[in-house]
């Protein structure tokens, strides 16, 4: 409800229980070893089979992402989807467990037309624009009514008459009451935004006019914009190299699918970009965000296997910049135009649109669909309450609106909806490479203290008779201190810890295993305290004390 990513809705009616999407989030900076986060869903426990379907509107990982783990949780339920949603749903659980996909239980929805029936819930679709082909909203009707939600949307509008390109209007005739749970990450944007036909000007002026080799950042998900620059290539006797797992992944399931036609030759692998002339060339590379290891991040530092950035080169970066990127992108950037005399980003130019709806496209849908509650989601907190107050100037009293909490529910009483005090558990739930749900935020901050202060292990031999140490502790140090250049302080550490450990053992002899473990608890903090007067630093203390 409150946060980019980890998209995941759950609609209860009874005993029946349909789900929106299950999407990821991806760590943040301070996230050390974390490779993803995905929904916690423990409030479905014993609940799994009253899950009738599980509904997919769009591929995109912040929606499809979680499937593999939580679809196998829950005994796979049967999933809804369109073709290319699907087929992402498949590979994504091909990548998680090979030869697993011949578990799902799918229903492709072959047309928007298409209609089911899980339980009490009557499910319809209708047509939204996004970045990704085969995206859908959903109408779940019940007995309480009806929730229209878009998943995520955008408004393209004719260039010429700016007027929306999709009707919406026929959502204003479902079964009431109606709630809009409508996607708010646009709320603050009040910019006018490019149409496609003017990026694609744009886009097409830039591949044409450029002087040497093109390389273009954007994300692996926007799928439609990669088929359309692949298609203007084409046209204009270029070669595609596509680079980065995700996005050449992509781009083969939707041309399996039809969605993009290319003719044999036009795609090349990136370790063939110097068989031909630079200006014949086009790289299109993940990594716009400014991600460490993506291709856009290695070609600036030089550790791309096959490319090396020249100042002849034009890159474009035909992406927006996802919010808590901004530093990152900035280093991007700086680099960029230290390697290359031609950088063009959506800040010079027109080479972006959103797949996002604006502030005025959500007043738009406001003032169209008219329902009688509305919810924004999938957003920052004060995004949601951006929109809500977008809302009420727009005549919708604050009864009919609901900013939620993650993991809070709404429910409907039989005579109106409104928000309850009942939150289920929604504690990140992370996943790296040990496994699902082993690092908690205990350990995550062990990683964080280590990423940022470092570790000091210290080994002290103890004499049980003498209570005395034995030799000199060792201390051995990593990310803390640099040890040929801080021999004096690595001498008074020493010194600290063996006149602290004989300390603590005067006062007190361990008897019991328990006990030993007290008196390395008191050598940590007393050397963490010390550590930070001599440093101003806090490295994790890892005291490891020899009985002999």
């Amino acid at each position: 409800m409150e946060e980019v990513g980890k998209n995941m809705t759950l609609f209860e009616y009874g005993d029946d229980i349909v789900i929106l999407d299950m999407g990821l989030k991806f760590p943040e900076e301070d996230q050390h070893g974390i490779d993803y986060i995905i929904p916690n869903i423990s409030c479905l426990k014993g609940k799994e089979k009253n899950v009738r379907a599980v509904i997919f509107s769009h591929g995109h990982l912040d929606h499809i992402g979680a499937s593999p783990i939580l679809l196998s949780r829950l005994g796979y339920p049967t999933v809804v989807g369109r073709p290319m949603t699907l087929a992402m749903v498949k590979h994504r659980q091909e990548d998680y467990e090979p030869k697993s996909s011949s578990r799902l239980k799918a229903i492709t929805i072959k047309s928007i037309a298409d209609r089911f029936s899980f339980g009490a819930f009557h499910i319809r679709f209708f047509q939204v624009e996004h970045s990704i082909m085969d995206a859908v909203g959903v109408i779940l009707e019940t007995p309480a009514g009806s929730i229209i939600h878009p998943g995520d949307w955008t408004m393209e509008r004719d260039s010429k008459t700016g007027k929306p390109l999709v009707d919406y209007r026929h959502l204003a005739r479902v079964k009431r009451p109606s709630i809009l749970m409508l996607e708010s990450l646009g709320a603050v944007d009040v910019r006018k935004s490019a149409t496609q036909d003017e990026m694609k000007k744009n886009l097409e002026t830039l591949i044409r006019t450029a002087p040497g080799r093109i390389i273009i950042g954007t994300f692996a998900s926007q799928i439609e914009r990669i088929g359309w620059i692949i298609q203007a290539a084409e046209t204009l006797g270029k070669k595609v190299a596509l680079d980065g797992y995700s996005m050449k992944t992509n781009i083969e399931i939707a041309s399996k699918l039809g969605y993009i036609k290319t003719k044999k030759g036009t795609l090349i692998k990136i370790n063939q970009i110097e068989d031909y002339p630079e200006n014949k060339t086009i790289i299109i590379a993940t990594g716009a965000q400014g991600e460490g290891n993506a291709v856009l991040s290695r070609i600036i530092t030089g550790n791309h296997k096959n490319v090396r950035l020249k100042k002849s080169d034009t890159v474009i970066l035909s992406s927006s910049i996802i919010p808590g990127n901004e530093a990152t992108i900035q280093k991007l950037k700086d680099e960029l135009y230290r390697q290359s005399d031609n950088v063009i980003h959506g800040q010079i130019m027109d080479i972006h649109v959103s797949g996002h709806g604006g502030r005025e496209d959500i007043k738009y849908i406001l003032n169209t669909i008219k329902p009688d509650y509305f919810i924004p989601v999938y957003a920052y907190h004060y995004m949601l309450r951006e929109a809500a107050m977008l809302a009420r100037a727009n005549g919708f009293s604050s009864d009919k609106i609901l900013v939620l909490d993650n993991g809070q529910i709404a429910e409907f009483d039989g005579k109106q909806w409104h928000a309850t005090d009942i939150k289920v558990d929604t504690s990140p739930v992370f996943v790296d490479g040990l496994g699902v749900g082993d690092v908690g935020s205990v350990v995550l901050k062990d990683r964080q203290v280590m990423a940022a202060d470092g570790m000091v292990v210290v080994v002290v031999q103890v004499n049980t008779k003498t209570r005395k140490v034995m030799n000199n502790p060792d201390i051995i140090t990593r990310g803390f201190i640099h040890i040929k250049t801080s021999e004096k302080l690595m001498t008074e550490i020493r010194n600290h810890v063996k006149k602290t450990t004989e300390s603590i053992l005067q006062k007190k002899m361990p008897k019991k295993s328990e006990d030993w473990g007290e008196i390395r608890g008191k050598l940590r903090d007393e050397l963490g305290t010390f550590l930070f007067q001599e440093t101003q630093r806090e490295p994790m203390v890892l005291p490891v004390v020899l009985k002999v």
